[in-house]
């Protein structure tokens, strides 16, 4: 690995550690931890750790986002140390270390998210927040109950095409549509400063909304931001969220399957990748406790698009969770 070159700020001797030289080692070579950073191990404490889990057993359409965190990881190898949108160095300002994959039982659903929950608590003795990529949405559950037994009930910022508060599929309470339903029935989220955005498509009843609005979610839909525009919705979210401690939960079909297409439940009329990486500009104020993204299943992707766009999405929650001057 190789230190932050000299145009960075902040001295040398107590520079982050940052990814590898392009201008040294060729961007298709190495190892590929996320932007080409350093592993966890390879440094004595992070500020954030992103890590992976190949997880997928919760899926109830397509497989295959086990093999996200691989996939997303591959294509952050273009991601460079500068984000000139943010006006943000976020691996010189803050030390950000990939911490490979937490192990969850594919053949256990309860198992998983208990070893999940653990390896997220863990993982919190190294770095001070973690960024996730899944994975199935599932995954969002033990990582908010691993966030929520140090903050407390937290604000849940959720991108999705999808409410992911329903009750149950054939019979089981944890799957990757149900995660915020028992967030919120565990007390987890802050139930007056929560927030889907991107929702749409058809549903199974009316009333799913009135279930959803009862659990703590207010919704900024596709159709909102198609006809009030990104600005709008970030004004909602803004206010819906306040200064609460918040948690960013990103699943990618939030983004049209035409930015998107590697996903396991595709819906039409989605945000756009400008959209969607827009918004997530205009929270870097905010208190950001930990995030993921999720639901990025390579076997349908093509050209890279979805990673491309997911490792886009986490390297601007990285940028939003860098300190400012």
């Amino acid at each position: 690995m190789q230190p932050l070159d000299g145009e960075n700020p902040g001295p040398a001797a107590s520079a982050p550690l940052g990814p590898v030289d392009a201008s040294v080692v060729p961007r298709f070579a190495g190892i590929a931890t996320f932007a080409r950073l350093p592993r966890l191990d390879e440094v004595e404490r992070a500020d954030i750790a992103v890590a992976g889990i190949p997880f997928d057993s919760g899926v109830s359409y397509r497989p295959g986002a086990r093999f996200g965190p691989a996939h997303v990881r591959e294509a952050s190898r273009l991601l460079r140390p500068y984000n000139p949108a943010q006006e943000v160095f976020p691996f010189a300002s803050q030390q950000v270390a990939d911490a490979g994959d937490l192990v969850a039982n594919p053949f256990d659903l309860d198992a998983a998210v208990a070893e999940i929950e653990a390896g997220a608590r863990a993982l919190r003795e190294r770095a001070d927040r973690l960024v996730v990529i899944g994975g199935d949405h599932t995954v969002a559950l033990p990582l908010l109950r691993a966030v929520a037994a140090e903050h407390g009930p937290v604000a849940v910022l959720h991108f999705d095409a999808h409410l992911d508060t329903w009750d149950t599929y054939f019979g089981a309470p944890i799957t990757h549509g149900t995660p915020f339903r028992r967030a919120s029935e565990e007390g987890l989220i802050d139930l007056t400063a929560s927030m889907h955005v991107g929702i749409r498509g058809p549903l199974y009843a009316k009333s799913d909304l009135d279930d959803d609005a009862r659990l703590g979610f207010a919704i900024v839909s596709s159709e909102f931001i198609e006809k009030e525009g990104v600005e709008a919705a970030i004004d909602r979210v803004r206010a819906r969220v306040g200064d609460a401690p918040l948690y960013i939960s990103i699943d990618i079909d939030v983004l049209d399957p035409a930015h998107a297409p590697g996903t396991g439940t595709p819906e039409a009329g989605g945000l756009t990748s400008r959209e969607l990486l827009r918004m997530l500009r205009a929270l870097s104020d905010l208190r950001i406790v930990g995030a993921d993204v999720v639901e990025v299943a390579p076997a349908y992707d093509h050209a890279q698009v979805t990673a491309v766009a997911a490792s886009h999405v986490v390297y601007e929650l990285l940028s939003a969770m860098a300190p400012r001057p």
